[in-house]
């Protein structure tokens, strides 16, 4: 009898812990389509960081099965997938949903928007991420969302001939998408939206002048270094870019709060990671680049980068004008970020100071 009585306190125990919840609820495995695949280092590779640690982290009540993209769900379909009911969860970035959501872009890489460090403040410690599920709530999808990595900045393209002058631009046949290319069209550049395959033989065939995609080491994957010979930095249009992991509504209220609490917070490691791994890469990329393909790092004139900027601030005044959640994410964000200029401003090393002493 007493035996009985030590198992039954102990089942009480168990279930107590996992939320008090039986059956489907004890154990939860997630679908996950991904929009990158998993050998793209910070995309990609973070959804599969997370899925080889949660189920032990999680003693098994939680497990992340990866998709490559297109396996199981085209990139561009995973929200409506996720929101339906026809898989249980997705990996992407929101920028992917501009077109049905314009606002989206806010809450994926903006424009001389914040480094990672006031990007992260905004969206955990501001209204960054209770705006980011309104996002999605109401526009009537069925999903909830968790920021679920960050990585570091791109450069702002590679480009066949040497840039210093605005003038240049103008009819530059450049792809390059999302907000910066907007800026970019006003300026007068020709821009397109091609894929990784698409920009390679543009750029041999020289229908491309031009071409922005990612961080140095995901653009080395696809060999611009051998294609182009200028590397221009900063990334202005993406100080950092953010990843998304979507769960089904009905999914994550079934998940008892151990396991949503698992999910919380194992987004909160493998954003960490990514940014570190993505940080960590880079230099050693770049320094190859020169070395063995002659590539030369540019940076842009300041003049130039104040005319990106005062662009942009058109391209973002005549988003807000389109769209009211648009206007309601961009002044909530601008908000924060005045707030926090006071910090930003007194509490780092002068920026030209690191460049002076390690090269641009």
């Amino acid at each position: 009898m007493k035996t009985l009585q030590v198992l039954c306190c102990v089942a009480v125990a168990t279930l107590a812990l996992h939320g008090g919840r039986a059956g489907a609820a004890s154990q939860m495995v997630l679908k996950v389509p991904l929009a990158f695949a998993t050998t793209l280092p910070g995309m990609g590779s973070t959804a599969k960081w997370m899925s080889e640690r949660i189920g032990i982290a999680s003693g098994g009540t939680l497990k992340m099965k990866l998709y490559e993209p297109g396996k199981l769900i085209a990139p561009g379909e995973i929200l409506d997938a996720v929101s339906t009911g026809e898989v249980n969860a997705g990996y992407a970035t929101a920028g992917y949903w501009t077109g049905k959501l314009p606002a989206a872009q806010l809450f994926s890489t903006i424009p001389f928007g914040p480094e990672a460090g006031e990007y992260l403040a905004w969206l955990w410690y501001g209204n960054g991420m209770r705006l980011y599920q309104q996002l999605y709530d109401q526009a009537g999808f069925n999903v909830k969302v968790l920021l679920c990595g960050i990585v570091a900045p791109e450069s702002s393209g590679w480009f066949s001939a040497d840039v210093q002058d605005v003038q240049q631009l103008k009819g530059l046949k450049m792809r390059f998408i999302g907000l910066g290319g907007q800026v970019f069209r006003k300026l007068g550049v020709q821009t397109s939206a091609q894929s990784g395959g698409q920009i390679v033989q543009s750029l041999r065939d020289k229908t491309l002048d031009a071409a922005e995609f990612s961080m140095p080491a995901i653009d080395r994957m696809l060999g611009l270094q051998k294609l182009a010979k200028y590397n221009y930095f900063p990334g202005w249009h993406q100080q950092a870019m953010t990843m998304e992991l979507l769960i089904n509504r009905e999914t994550w209220n079934r998940m008892n709060k151990a396991q949503q609490m698992m999910l919380d917070v194992m987004c909160r490691a493998a954003t960490a990671d990514s940014f570190a791994y993505t940080e960590a890469i880079q230099a050693e990329v770049m320094k190859n680049n020169v070395s063995q393909y002659g590539v030369e790092h540019r940076y842009w004139p300041r003049e130039l980068l104040a005319t990106f900027e005062k662009t942009w601030l058109e391209v973002a005044e005549e988003q807000a004008q389109k769209d009211p959640f648009f206007r309601q994410v961009w002044d909530d964000m601008s908000d924060f970020r005045a707030s926090y200029g006071i910090w930003k401003a007194n509490a780092f090393l002068p920026r030209d100071a690191r460049q002076a002493s390690h090269g641009p």
